[in-house]
């Protein structure tokens, strides 16, 4: 029904459908043949409807890791941040006795979002990030030297980020961010700011 409503919606323009929580491809020819199906459906009776953007949310490590696989099948990614951290790392930031231990600058989640947004450049499709490091200036330097150039955020954030980008210079961040990438202790290799 929520497919089949999607696309008619999008007779009148150009839709973007992100769908959660994918890791296999199983779930991915899944996905497309629920919207094949809902177009059959619509088809059959006589509706009109338009042609969707498809994404994926990468939020376990299993999608990060097999990025170009979902890159075959869809038109964007979106890395959600929050969740990758969380399944990357085991931790549930909830949980006030193991939230400590909820590291956005780990060395996997960096290694992560560097292939993500690595792989999508490489075959020219586009990629952002949502959930907390999109809104968080400490971190939008990094993404900048990683190659992200679409960041979602509460629209509380917009302003203080959109000035961090704006006073960038993602020519000088590209060696920068390899080294914090590169880091045993990205925090430390973080500090090092160009």
């Amino acid at each position: 029904t929520q497919l089949r409503a999607i696309l008619r919606a999008a007779a009148s323009g150009r839709i973007h459908v992100l769908i959660p929580m994918l890791a296999h491809v199983s779930e991915i020819r899944q996905t497309l043949q629920m919207l094949d199906t809902a177009r059959s459906q619509l088809d059959a009776r006589g509706v009109a409807y338009g042609e969707v953007d498809l994404g994926a949310m990468i939020e376990v490590p299993a999608a990060a890791l097999t990025a170009r696989l979902f890159l075959k099948y869809f038109d964007f990614l979106s890395i959600g941040t929050n969740d990758l951290i969380q399944y990357t790392l085991a931790i549930d930031r909830a949980d006030e006795q193991v939230a400590n231990l909820y590291d956005p600058l780990h060395p996997a989640i960096l290694m992560l979002l560097g292939h993500v947004i690595g792989t999508a450049e490489k075959v020219g499709k586009p990629v952002s990030v949502c959930g907390e490091m999109a809104g968080d200036t400490a971190f939008t330097k990094l993404l900048l030297g990683l190659g992200l150039r679409s960041f979602s955020m509460h629209p509380a954030q917009i302003l203080a980020v959109k000035q961090e980008i704006v006073r960038s210079d993602t020519s000088k961040l590209v060696d920068w961010a390899q080294q914090v990438l590169q880091s045993e202790d990205p925090a430390a290799a973080m500090a090092q700011k160009p």
